[in-house]
């Protein structure tokens, strides 16, 4: 159980430090404003005579600044239960377009400006084959990663159809399991060549005169574990990611190629000195509140903020991973799978079609009430994480975009915008382009015998350094945050507004009865006191111009 701060953090882009800052700083000066009479002032106004998380947040505006890719804002598709089939394609569905695609779910992505969307797994990849997937002549095949029958109605030019619908790049996750590197370079010529090779005829054929232009490619999918269909050896990797590497650029030399890849262990590093030379990023993923097995469940609040500082280490380690083996300055990394919340599929993969009790149990993923402001506070920390580290981490794809654990729950009547769709839209609408280094110091939350930050913020600046956002989190549970700022090195921040993602308690959703239980507010700000006020268990985006 949590118990009140009586310690401090530092934090910096580098690993948190413990520090001292004195509290008689924030009881000298009064929370900033919020102007105009809304539920959320309320609260604040009940609360004032109570105690604080105290913070400070300090940004240089005169040091170098980091571009933010809003490829970190990218999100991930898999033939997994009801994501595409029931998902993003429904046919027959009165929501429907004619091409099969759910115009509000088009809506509500085109709404979230998704950069990126990576299809089709995850585990599907492993064993799935393209050519099943083209044509007007489909069959449907038995998915063995998941033990179901996959139509085949929804493939390669559909899901490309779909990207530009949503205003999304395509990104293509290669069999590495099953396939070979000749079937992952026949998979680039039919999407990128023009009218040379059967594989780009074939296409056109199919109804594509022009080509796909599909510029990023992953060569596989957590390859590493043992129940993978066609896991790999650390012999057998490098290898296999250099000569696939090798025949994708001989179609198309302008590829953008991942590799899969984990931080821990020794499975990458044989993979980097094999194949180094022929990626630009390297793939890795994350869940940490695992539930794949029978007789697990969501962890609480409290438990999921102490893991929120886990996904940065993992960063860290990947930076650490890329230096040691000389790739640095030039292979990045792709959180291209993260959610707080593993998916809930009980023996698979490779568990057995016959298996159908298992198999219904991944209903659980679509349960709205497991989507909390936890996930919300979760996912702002894991966003922030990325950014202060965004010379690095050029792309991050949330897992996945819609149903289990997406943003976006569907449903044959409409949609349900789950709490960490409205952080996703915070952060891609509200940033600015540029991550400006910054420092926080703040009381500490303690979880059972651990502790973690109780806040956490980034700033980020426009180009000519005169517009500021700075996204803060407060994790506490019950207790407002107390935030002084000083970003400005002295200069006066004017027109300041802030919108605040909070809920009525920490166990708060979204679901098709209550779709608007947590929304963002929109409030002024009077900033003459440097200090920010925010609600407990909340997110927050601060804008100003300097």
């Amino acid at each position: 159980m949590w118990t009140q701060p009586d310690r401090e953090f530092q934090m910096t882009p580098t690993p948190s430090k413990i520090s001292h800052l004195s509290r008689r700083e924030f009881a000298q000066g009064s929370a900033a404003t919020i102007l105009g009479s809304t539920i959320l002032a309320q609260r604040l106004s009940a609360l004032d005579a109570g105690p604080r998380v105290a913070g400070e947040f300090t940004a240089d505006l005169s040091a170098s600044l980091v571009p933010i890719n809003r490829m970190l804002f990218g999100q991930f598709l898999e033939h997994f239960h009801r994501q595409v089939y029931g998902g993003v394609f429904d046919p027959g569905s009165r929501l429907a377009g004619k091409n099969g695609f759910r115009s509000d779910v088009i809506a509500a992505l085109r709404e979230l400006k998704v950069p990126i969307v990576r299809w089709p797994g995850g585990c599907f990849a492993s064993a799935y084959h393209w050519r099943d997937g083209v044509g007007k002549d489909r069959q449907p095949s038995l998915d063995k990663a998941w033990g179901v029958e996959d139509p085949n109605t929804f493939g390669t030019d559909e899901f490309v159809a779909w990207c530009r619908a949503i205003g999304a790049e395509p990104y293509i996750c290669t069999n590495a399991g099953t396939g070979t590197p000749e079937e992952m370079s026949d998979w680039v010529e039919y999407c990128n060549l023009k009218d040379l090779g059967r594989n780009a005829r074939m296409r056109k054929a199919n109804g594509s005169a022009e080509p796909h232009n599909v510029r990023y490619w992953s060569i596989g999918n957590e390859n590493y574990l043992g129940g993978e269909i066609g896991a790999k050896t650390v012999d057998e990797w490098g290898p296999l990611v250099r000569e696939s590497a090798k025949m994708m650029r001989a179609v198309d030399s302008n590829l953008k190629i991942l590799a899969a890849a984990t931080v821990n262990g020794d499975w990458t590093p044989p993979m980097l000195k094999a194949a180094g030379k022929y990626l630009d990023y390297i793939s890795i993923h994350g869940y940490w509140d695992a539930l794949w097995q029978h007789g697990t469940h969501p962890s609480d609040y409290l438990h999921c903020m102490a893991r929120s500082q886990q996904p940065e280490e993992e960063i860290q380690k990947a930076i650490d991973l890329l230096v040691k083996t000389g790739f640095g300055d030039r292979i990045k990394i792709a959180f291209d799978e993260w959610n707080l919340r593993g998916w809930h599929h009980p023996g698979f993969p490779g568990g057995g079609a016959n298996n159908l009790d298992k198999i219904r149990e991944r209903d659980d993923n679509d349960l709205n009430e497991t989507y909390t402001m936890a996930d919300a506070v979760f996912s702002a920390s894991f966003l922030n994480g990325c950014l202060r580290h965004a010379d690095y981490v050029h792309m991050a794809c949330m897992a996945p975009v819609v149903n289990a654990r997406g943003p976006l729950f569907v449903h044959p009547k409409g949609i349900v915008k789950r709490t960490t769709f409205h952080v996703l839209k915070m952060y891609s609408d509200l940033l600015q382009p540029n991550v400006v280094a910054g420092k926080v110091v703040c009381d500490a939350l303690h979880v059972d015998s651990a502790s973690v930050p109780a806040l956490d913020a980034v700033a980020t600046c426009s180009d000519d350094r005169k517009q500021i956002a700075i996204a803060l989190i407060n994790r506490h549970p019950e207790l407002p945050a107390r935030w002084k700022l000083d970003i400005s090195q002295g200069k006066k921040m004017a027109s300041a507004k802030v919108t605040i993602l909070s809920g009525d308690s920490t166990d708060a959703y979204n679901d098709i009865a209550h779709p608007d239980r947590v929304v963002p507010e929109k409030h002024e700000l009077a900033l003459e006191s440097g200090s920010v006020e925010l609600p407990p268990h909340s997110i927050a985006i601060v804008q100003a111009s300097v």
